[in-house]
């Protein structure tokens, strides 16, 4: 099978900055786009960051030019740089990707358990 790991979350000031990490492991025979949700408490998960397997990536309004989304195809990672971090950017992060697996006919869509991110004001 199919995990995605998330590390790197934790309890930061506004301002300050974090970067999250994903890792991938299993059968996998490629991966697709690879994505960072999060969801607010009380509120709906939203789509943070994708970065396609070509490395194109693509960000929400809320967080253009504060987070860099990044690849490493050979390690099957993402990370989310995530700078001048406010505390509406308080969430559980979550990464996503489609993923072509082994024993299995197309992609399929797998989740991490997510990772909290506090920012205190």
């Amino acid at each position: 099978q199919v995990q995605l790991v998330e590390s790197g979350g934790g309890l930061v000031q506004t301002g300050g900055s974090l970067r999250l990490s994903c890792a991938a492991s299993g059968s996998i025979i490629s991966i697709n786009a690879m994505n960072w949700y999060r969801q607010a408490p009380g509120k709906q998960r939203e789509l943070v960051a994708t970065i396609t397997s070509g490395g194109n990536t693509n960000y929400a309004d809320s967080v253009k030019g504060r987070f860099t989304i990044s690849r490493d195809n050979a390690k099957n990672t993402i990370h989310l740089q995530m700078n001048s971090l406010k505390p509406e950017d308080t969430a559980v992060y979550f990464c996503n990707a489609g993923i072509r697996v082994v024993g299995y006919f197309g992609a399929r869509d797998f989740w991490g358990k997510g990772t909290l991110v506090t920012v205190s004001s």
